[in-house]
């Protein structure tokens, strides 16, 4: 393997680890603070970084005016509504449960693409829709297979869902304009402009008078400097030497990752039916990335995936 090959694959499975571990940091960090903190401090320090980062490398764009409305509206979806459900999710359901929950967006994308703009489904899109559904029903279904998980938690992590695929609506009018690094810098920047008058009216007071918490800062740290920036730039380095498809590839196993993060560090149980249910889910999302053979031709057609969150 060629060394620039070597660092696009080590630059994709990095992304997905720190995309991983930010499940285990969120559920550190409630240990000492509140969801709302966890995400404003995590956003601004990222903001810092992205945001120095493009004008380091000259790279940061100035927004056309008639584009504001859209950067905006990006950041209302995510990171505005999209943390709200994953962080405060986060507080009810597992870590395990909620990345199989996050993990099925690049499966809704193609319905939410069909609609809006009247692309084709594939049907491999379509298995591995019914595919990940059976999953994520064996991970949150106990062994008598009755709802276990906090119903509050899962609609909480699906309205996560929801708004990443809208989010990924509006990003498609955005990818052609600007780049990486500048959507990043203003969505985050925004994101904190939506998320200070909430962390202001529900838990400034309580940030103020109680008494710092090392390990659970110290994770909001690692939040923004490793799942928020770093994960994000190797996730770009990937993308520009494998592609799309085949760097989503890796990030469909971070419920494998998580998973075993949190059975050894936050000592979450892991069943069998599981640990069946999440390699069912991964089972889906790389079905929905088999490439398949044009008729009449011997052309692989690649089955693209509009979006692949992380954590």
């Amino acid at each position: 393997m060629r060394n620039k090959d070597f660092l696009a694959y080590a630059s994709a499975l990095g992304a997905a680890f720190f995309w991983s571990f930010s499940f285990i940091w969120f559920k550190i960090a409630y240990q000492g603070y509140g969801p709302i903190t966890v995400v404003i401090i995590r956003l601004a320090i990222s903001a810092v970084l992205i945001t120095g980062i493009a004008l380091l490398m000259k790279r940061l764009q100035k927004p056309e005016k008639k584009d504001v409305w859209l950067f905006v509206l990006m950041a209302f979806f995510e990171p505005f509504l999209y943390f709200i459900g994953e962080s405060y999710g986060l507080i009810y359901i597992s870590s395990t449960e909620a990345a199989v929950i996050v993990a099925t967006i690049p499966l809704f994308s193609p319905v939410a693409a069909w609609f809006f703009f009247r692309e084709k489904i594939k049907w491999m899109n379509a298995m591995g829709l019914l595919f990940s559904f059976l999953g994520v029903g064996l991970v949150v279904l106990n062994g008598a297979f009755r709802f276990d998980a906090s119903p509050l938690g899962v609609g909480l992590e699906f309205m996560a869902v929801i708004a990443a695929i809208f989010y990924s609506i509006v990003l498609r009018k955005l990818v052609g304009k600007y780049n990486t690094l500048s959507i990043l810098a203003y969505q985050n920047i925004i994101g904190v402009v939506f998320f200070l008058p909430v962390w202001l009216s529900l838990e400034v007071n309580d940030f103020i008078h109680q008494p710092f918490h090392a390990e659970a800062f110290r994770a909001i740290i690692f939040l923004a400097v490793f799942a928020s920036t770093l994960a994000f730039v190797f996730f770009t380095q990937s993308i520009r030497h494998l592609g799309v498809n085949r760097s989503n590839t890796f990030i469909n196993l971070i419920p494998v990752f998580v998973a075993i993060l949190s059975f050894f560090i936050l000592k979450d149980s892991l069943g069998v039916q599981q640990v069946v249910g999440i390699v069912i889910v991964v089972a889906g999302l790389f079905l929905a990335q088999i490439k398949r053979k044009r008729k009449g031709s011997g052309e692989l057609e690649p089955i693209e995936i509009t979006t692949q969150r992380k954590g």
